[in-house]
């Protein structure tokens, strides 16, 4: 899961928090530290004094802090500035509290936690499931997806192998991938289903899920026989990768007499309907 919105609490009181899977990052709602250290009423005014502050005194801090969409306490998904482990470090530096030290150790702790998962798979892939099912997702799309996860560490394992560079190449053969079994790349089929930075196999169908699934296995397997080397190489596989795909969705598409390349996005699917994962504000 590209993007994990959770709850922790900390001496009782709630901080939300965003682990990003890709840049193997926290990053947490800037409100929600500032009310923990702080036990003001008026967290947000003292977020926007304090990054006015920061910003006199010619810090950095203020202008790195971005914005991701967090539960809100209306249930929506809302726009949240939030920062990363390390710009929360220099945050509490900025802030006089009995509780900068404890909450400092939390943090740690939470990392620790991360550690553990990302050295045992297992715990991940519960951690995901649970996570799912906080969302409303069905028990047969969560285990589909939980297959594809697995499915793409096989295959990013290859491109490594195959000397690929994680920041460079990875989101290139995935585009190659995408294009060859949907007609779109990730961006293009994010925008098809109107997602902006929320993750695109988050809100795919079940047989959206299955046809990634196949291509990414077909390169997978392709890879380990061919053993490819630099990146045209492991193009050529991806693309090979992506057409058996490509074939099975027209064969399945002439079955259905219409596309299964669906617009439709996590809200469209998930269930129960209060609890939905990219509901829109009104």
């Amino acid at each position: 899961m590209a993007e994990e919105n959770q709850i922790q609490l900390f001496e009782g009181q709630q901080v939300r928090y965003v682990w990003d899977s890709e840049k193997e990052k926290y990053f947490f709602s800037v409100v929600d530290v500032i009310q923990v250290l702080t036990e003001t009423d008026r967290p947000r005014k003292y977020w926007s004094d304090l990054k006015h502050k920061l910003e006199s005194e010619g810090s950095e801090v203020s202008e790195k802090i971005g914005q991701l969409k967090l539960p809100a306490p209306d249930g929506k998904m809302r726009l949240t500035d939030v920062a990363d482990t390390e710009q929360v470090f220099r945050l509490i530096q900025s802030i006089p509290s009995k509780k900068a030290e404890p909450f400092k150790l939390w943090l740690a702790s939470l990392g620790q936690e991360r550690l553990n998962q990302l050295q045992d798979p297992e715990l991940s892939i519960e951690q995901a499931i649970k996570d799912y099912r906080r969302l409303g997702y069905s028990e047969a799309w969560i285990n589909q997806r939980i297959k594809t996860i697995e499915i793409r560490k096989g295959l990013t394992d290859e491109w490594k192998r195959g000397g690929m560079d994680e920041k460079k190449d990875y989101a290139s053969l995935t585009d190659i991938i995408s294009q060859a079994w949907s007609g779109m790349t990730t961006k293009q089929y994010k925008e098809y289903k109107g997602l902006r930075k929320e993750n695109l196999r988050d809100n795919m169908t079940n047989v959206e899920l299955m046809l990634n699934g196949l291509a990414e296995a077909a390169a997978t397997e392709m890879s380990k026989r061919e053993n490819p080397k630099g990146f045209a190489e492991n193009a050529n596989i991806a693309h090979r990768g992506g057409n058996v795909a490509h074939v099975a969705r027209k064969q399945l598409e002439q079955e259905l007499g219409d596309t299964v390349i669906s617009n439709k996005r996590a809200l469209n699917f998930t269930q129960p309907p209060d609890e939905l994962p990219f509901e829109e504000d009104k």
